[in-house]
């Protein structure tokens, strides 16, 4: 396999290191000063997004330093896959890079999965806010006996079309903080763990 950097990667991760050199790395000390003071308990519930953070992401998308991980969708950089990888790892060394370039998780993969398979309705409630960089998302696991590092074909949760809609059998765990859910779950019980999802 080739890994040597397309063109496109190359300028992507010069940019990115630029904006990180330049303009992350200068206030990321002093901002966690500044949060943990503001929060010095670690209480989410009291969690606000620093105005300097909002600050560089208005920076960055203006920048064109923005969903990156998007190859597909208008907005999105077009990179590819490894070029995304690279331009990760080079995001990967700030703790604040990825929020700033609106490339954090689980927003990502949340992002691609509305945009790939969310209705119209959710994907302008959900998916349209979450490319703005407006709102988070979350990702919990909620299937009781079953190891979170299973993932989805791990899941114990059966799924059985009834008419119009999907009916779910299985206890799940309630996410009480979250105001929509998503649930992974096999649509087929006799398929193997790996395919049944």
């Amino acid at each position: 396999m080739d890994f040597a950097l397309s063109p496109k990667c190359a300028e992507y991760v010069q940019r990115v290191q630029r904006f990180i050199r330049e303009r992350i790395t200068p206030i990321e000390s002093r901002y966690w000063e500044e949060v943990t003071a503001r929060n010095p308990t670690g209480d989410w519930r009291t969690w606000a997004i620093h105005p300097q953070v909002e600050e560089l992401k208005a920076e960055a998308r203006k920048q064109g330093l923005w969903n990156l991980f998007l190859s597909e969708l208008p907005g999105g950089a077009g990179l590819s896959v490894l070029d995304y990888a690279t331009v990760c790892e080079e995001m990967g060394r700030s703790f604040l890079a990825p929020e700033v370039f609106n490339c954090s998780a689980p927003d990502t993969g949340n992002m691609e999965v509305l945009w790939r398979y969310g209705s119209d309705e959710q994907k302008k409630r959900w998916l349209e806010p979450l490319l703005a960089g407006e709102i988070r998302s979350a990702f919990a696991m909620t299937d009781p006996d079953v190891a979170s590092s299973g993932g989805r074909a791990a899941s114990a949760t059966r799924a059985a079309r009834s008419r119009s809609s999907w009916r779910t059998r299985r206890r799940r765990r309630p996410i009480a903080t979250t105001s929509t859910r998503w649930c992974w779950c096999r649509s087929t019980p006799r398929a193997s763990r790996s395919s049944a999802c």
